[in-house]
């Protein structure tokens, strides 16, 4: 009896061991993969990457300039103002009125007699190296100016007859007239950059750079454009220099003087001529603007382009023979640099030409005493649906006041629209004539824009 219950007690724990063994023993297999979760899951975790760095991108492409505007404020470049224009004086202006002088003893009069003088010309003799001497002082006049000159160069590309592509250019010389820190500045013909694709400048030195037009002016048919110094060498920036634009062009003391013309006076670049300015006084009437014309002896090119200076080095035209007459074609000559620098000053500051529409011409003495015609700004002709027309301005009044300023001449009419901008509305007070005496007036007048 105890030994069954033994013997089944044995065959119990037997059990339990081979239960425990087969229990230990156990294969622990892996849950199967979900090979279409896992690959949304990577796919959603690729898109969420790409949109995070979409809009870290967006986010400092956005910022980053106003970020940086913030730390490093960039300066805003100073408006172009050019000094005004130095006059030479001439000898009678240098005459000191008796009166205003205290009465000195004289010194003994010291007379030369016309034999004297004759005798002391004819002992003064100029050989060959005193003409290559003085030939040599022009040169470098010449070399110092011609750092302000450069080639212009306006590419345009087109298809033939026969449908092959070519590329046209045109090239004229202009003048750098401001140099800033970031950009230069340079006045040029802009008949043949106007409509290019491209424009390439190249300075004194060979360096060519890519320029964009700045601002225009349909009545001279001249355009500033500007060209980035960034990244341009030290050389070449350290180099290149402003043109002088001091000078006076209408002082009638520059007549008979020597006067040099640079760039492309013969049609073709890095040309140098010698002359003598002949003339100043011609008058170019425009709308809205009167310009002088300046003359000289040298004889170049109809297509000539450059600048006129003199031996100071200083700029006294633009050179531009479109306004020659039928007999001096040849002859270079140049718009005076006296009436264009304001509208030089313009286009360097971006500024729209501002449209009124007149033509007019100054008041002289003998039409105010022996016709009573007020001093003021003499308007001649009317452009046809002008501003000036529409405000009811006619051929015969004369301006006498504009933005509150007053105008004493034609020049003053001119700066006053010149100042102006585009659709601004202005007062002018004018004097019409009626039956017996000047009526004065007041018109209202929007300013266009002459494009």
């Amino acid at each position: 009896m105890n030994s069954e219950k033994h013997k089944k007690n044995v065959d119990v724990e037997t059990d339990v061991q081979k239960q425990d063994s087969d229990f230990i023993t156990e294969t622990i297999k892996q849950r199967p993969i979900n090979k279409k979760k896992l690959l949304r899951q990577t796919l959603i975790t690729a898109a969420m990457a790409v949109v995070f760095s979409l809009v870290a991108c967006l986010t400092f492409l956005l910022l980053e300039p106003v970020i940086s505007n913030w730390l490093y404020p960039e300066e805003e470049p100073e408006p172009i103002e050019f000094p005004e224009e130095t006059e030479e004086m001439l000898p009678e202006d240098m005459i000191v009125d008796d009166s205003e002088m205290e009465e000195e003893e004289s010194p003994a009069e010291i007379t030369i007699q016309d034999e004297q003088i004759e005798k002391i010309l004819k002992s003064i003799q100029l050989d060959m190296e005193d003409y290559t001497a003085m030939y040599d002082s022009m040169s470098e006049v010449a070399a110092t100016a011609n750092k302000s000159v450069v080639m212009v160069t306006g590419s345009v590309s087109n298809v033939d007859w026969f449908n092959n592509p070519y590329e046209s250019k045109g090239q004229t010389s202009g003048v750098i007239v401001a140099k800033q820190p970031k950009e230069a500045l340079i006045l040029v013909k802009y008949e043949n950059v106007i409509d290019a694709e491209s424009i390439v400048v190249t300075f004194c030195d060979g360096t060519q750079s890519e320029a964009q037009i700045q601002e225009k002016d349909v009545n001279t048919k001249l355009a500033v454009i500007s060209v980035s110094l960034e990244g341009m060498g030290k050389e070449t920036t350290d180099l290149i220099a402003a043109a002088d634009l001091t000078a006076s062009s209408s002082n009638r003391a520059i007549l008979g003087k020597p006067v040099i013309a640079i760039g492309s006076p013969l049609g073709n670049g890095e040309s140098v001529c010698y002359g003598i300015m002949t003339s100043n006084n011609t008058v170019l009437n425009m709308v809205d603007s009167s310009y002088k014309l300046v003359t000289t002896d040298i004889y170049g090119s109809q297509k000539a382009s450059g600048v006129l200076i003199n031996m100071k080095g200083q700029v006294l035209g633009i050179i531009d023979n479109a306004h020659n007459s039928e007999d001096m074609k040849n002859l270079v000559s140049g718009i005076g640099i006296t009436e264009l620098r304001k509208v030089v000053e313009r286009m360097s500051n971006g500024r729209k030409q501002a449209y009124l529409g007149t033509h007019g011409t100054d008041v002289t003495v003998e039409a105010n005493e022996n016709l009573g015609v007020p001093y003021g700004a003499y308007i001649t002709e009317i452009e046809m649906d002008s501003p000036a027309m529409e405000a009811g301005i006619q051929s015969g009044d004369v301006i006498v006041e504009m933005r509150g300023k007053g105008i004493h001449t034609y020049s003053d009419l001119v700066n006053a629209v010149m100042e102006g901008q585009p659709n601004e509305m202005m007062a002018i007070t004018l004097m019409r004539q009626g039956p017996e005496e000047y009526v004065q007036m007041e018109v209202n007048v929007t300013l266009g824009d002459l494009e």
